[in-house]
């Protein structure tokens, strides 16, 4: 574990220890699941824009889906949805 100080605007540090004492919990240990939680949803998007901005990019080149797989992967999603609900 590393330290980190972390100044917090009033408003913020009343509103997280409320939440911490209405969870149970100790405010750094929320605090500390805020972040974690903040920066895993910062990678997921960072990795989602990735894979389209190369997705753009291929697009229409060799490396793009051909359009037989294409056409098959839409049929099997559209069967599945129906056959689901």
């Amino acid at each position: 574990m590393k330290n980190f100080h972390l100044p917090l605007p009033e408003e913020t540090y009343i509103r997280l220890r409320a939440e911490a004492a209405r969870a149970r919990i100790p405010a750094t240990v929320l605090a500390r699941e805020a972040v974690d939680e903040y920066l895993r949803q910062r990678s997921r998007k960072t990795r989602q824009e990735a894979i389209a901005a190369y997705a753009k990019e291929m697009a229409g080149t060799q490396l793009d889906l051909d359009t037989e797989g294409e056409s098959a992967g839409i049929e099997f999603l559209t069967r599945t949805r129906t056959k689901t609900g």
